[in-house]
């Protein structure tokens, strides 16, 4: 490869040591890096963590945010195995940081002696190059810390291991073997201040490895999920993320709101609040020991079927972290519709050493040293931003509950049930006789929905099961006109992969540019078409990667439960009536198709006793 050129055009991008923020200024001796005693090298230890293509870029973005990028472009062929190459404009490395930068336990991040756990940047596993250049079959470094000249490094999986050299570089300027622990030849290159890491061929030494991975589309799919949780964590940095040279997302850097028209659409971005909050005091009931969150919140009428929208960051860095999930989905308590899931990002920003942000190999995990606090004051602060926000809307619903289904049995549980009202907008009370019978009407309703879908499957197919036949043609709405609908990159991909299971459906989608899609047609079995929501919650369950027995009965079941009555619709005697009669024609009526009990019962000598009566059985 031959040098490249200065290009005033291109921003100037990554970096794995820090010096301070003017290129003329001297380094920072604590900035540089270094190699780590064996003492410290015990202390973070951690198997591999270069599992799948998503992990090589999340440790160069770490590494890029690290060396303060305010720009970070991430580019992927095909499933990343073929390429990854992340850009950044950070501060980007001397020749010696770099030629070091390669070895392992070398490192800018931690000081010999630090404790892991005080360590402010995004955390320690060792320094993610050398991992990744022996999982690599080509791993080529361009970086300038601001002087007149950057450097090139070449590296491949046989050369980090020990073995021989890889590269181009040819000539007095390429030092070879230059540290015996990773390098293959060192060169100049021309490159404005930052970093450039390109991977090549990943697990060529690990062929194992890359069998297991999944088909390209689910593997990009991750590396898009990744990217936009790192660009809803960093508003303030902008992002790009290319698949084979489409641009996918893009952020610019300039806000949480901006960050949220770039990951999801307009409609998203217009229907959310930013967050900004401190709570002092909350870790210790000192000042000193505050917890801000910060973030975007969607108003509780965007809503998603799986909680893969609710992200977590902690100082800057995306976690999973289920306690901090819950705290999030508490804060909005009843103002989501049942069985839905709120779109929201936050970052909880702590004191260093309140944080363990090595508890993980992969450092998706960090302990908390105050979890409860933490989680509490999260709840708390999302409840007090959500109050007063657009409450839910109700609406009348097409019930359709007066077209029988066949009868699983000669049995009819409900024939000798009355309906006696409606209580919290929800719960149906009947008289049965010596029982009280409290009906959750939306699961009910749920429950009569998915059995019609999956009896309209099956009379399709000819089986008692669903099949790969074209969509019903009866079960299906034509939306004139066709309905735009804008989705994420990961989305896009899991469409890309599961097109045909979601035709089978009903679902018919056309590309329209970019991320957004045009939806033709959608499921109407039960008389009232689904809209464009079910359809984004259909991909979101593909996107899980969900493979049951049956993969179409979780779809089926999240399909059923859009057109069900919601609390907040009102009920007369007569669709109640309906109501009761169709779950009893169910083959399963006594719960939902997610598990949930559709029917309880209260017997009257339970209320006898209450009142002191005595009991009438």
């Amino acid at each position: 490869m031959t040098d490249e050129p200065p290009r005033t055009d291109d921003p100037p991008m990554t970096g794995h040591s820090s010096t301070s923020d003017d290129p003329a200024d001297p380094p920072d001796p604590e900035s540089r890096i270094r190699r780590l005693s064996d003492r410290t090298v015990d202390r973070i230890a951690a198997g591999e963590v270069i599992t799948r293509p998503a992990r090589v870029v999340a440790e160069l973005v770490d590494n890029a945010l690290d060396a303060g990028a305010t720009r970070v472009s991430i580019a992927v062929d095909g499933d990343g195995t073929d390429a990854i190459r992340v850009r950044d404009d950070g501060h980007g490395m001397s020749r010696e940081d770099a030629r070091l930068a390669l070895e392992r336990h070398a490192t800018s991040k931690l000081r010999d002696g630090q404790d892991p756990v005080e360590a402010a940047s995004l955390g320690f596993r060792g320094e993610a190059l050398a991992a990744i250049a022996e999982a690599a079959g080509r791993l080529e470094v361009v970086t300038n810390d601001g002087g007149p000249v950057g450097t090139r490094i070449v590296a491949g999986g046989r050369t980090a291991l020990g073995g021989g050299s890889d590269g181009d570089a040819t000539g007095d300027d390429a030092e070879r073997g230059a540290t015996g622990d990773g390098v293959g030849t060192v060169t100049d290159a021309g490159r404005a201040r930052g970093t450039t890491v390109t991977v090549t061929d990943l697990f060529a030494t690990r062929p194992a490895r890359r069998e297991s991975l999944a088909g390209p589309s689910a593997e990009f799919a991750r590396i898009s999920a990744l990217v936009a949780d790192y660009a809803l964590a960093r508003p303030d940095v902008a992002f790009t993320l290319d698949h084979d040279d489409t641009e996918t997302l893009s952020t610019p850097g300039t806000g949480w709101s901006d960050a949220v028209l770039g990951v999801y659409d307009r409609d998203v971005a217009s229907r959310s609040t930013a967050l900004d909050a401190t709570e002092r005091g909350a870790l210790d009931g000192t000042d000193d020991a505050a917890v801000e969150i910060r973030g975007v919140l969607a108003y509780p009428s965007v809503t998603r079927a799986t909680r893969d929208h609710v992200r977590v960051a902690v100082n800057g860095r995306p976690v999973a972290d289920a306690e901090l999930e819950r705290a999030i989905v508490a804060g909005y308590d009843r103002l989501l519709p049942d069985g839905r899931e709120p779109v929201a990002a936050i970052d909880v920003r702590l004191p260093a050493g309140a944080v363990d942000p090595n508890v993980h190999p992969a450092k998706r995990e960090v302990g908390l040293r105050h979890g409860d606090a933490v989680t509490e004051a999260v709840r708390d602060t999302i409840a007090d931003a959500l109050t007063g926000a657009d409450l839910r809307r109700r609406a009348a619903v097409a019930t359709d509950l007066k077209t029988a289904l066949s009868p699983a049995s000669d049995d009819a549980p409900f024939a000798d049930v009355d309906p006696i009202g409606q209580y919290r907008d929800l719960y149906l009370l009947c008289d049965a006789g010596d029982e009280l019978l409290v009906i959750d009407a939306h699961a009910a309703h749920e429950r009569v929905n998915y059995e019609r879908l999956r009896r309209a499957f099956a009379r399709e197919d000819g089986d008692d099961a669903p099949g790969e036949a074209d969509p019903l043609p009866d079960a299906v709405a034509t939306l004139d006109p066709p309905v735009t609908v804008s989705l994420t990159s990961a989305e896009r991909a899991a469409l890309d992969a599961h097109g045909d299971s979601l035709r089978r459906l009903g679902f018919d989608a056309e590309p329209f540019g970019g991320d957004v899609v045009r939806l033709r047609t959608v499921p109407a079995p039960f008389g009232r078409a689904a809209d464009a929501d079910a359809f984004r919650d259909a991909i979101g369950r593909l996107t899980n990667g969900e493979s049951p027995a049956d993969p179409y009965d979780p779809l089926l079941a999240d399909l059923a439960c859009h057109p069900s009555v919601k609390r907040g619709d009102a009920l007369d005697r007569t669709a109640m009536r309906n109501l009761l009669d169709r779950l009893g024609e169910c083959e399963q009526p006594f719960s939902c198709p997610h598990g949930r009990p559709t029917v309880l019962s209260v017997e009257e000598s339970t209320l006898a006793a209450g009142f002191d009566r005595p009991s009438r059985g």
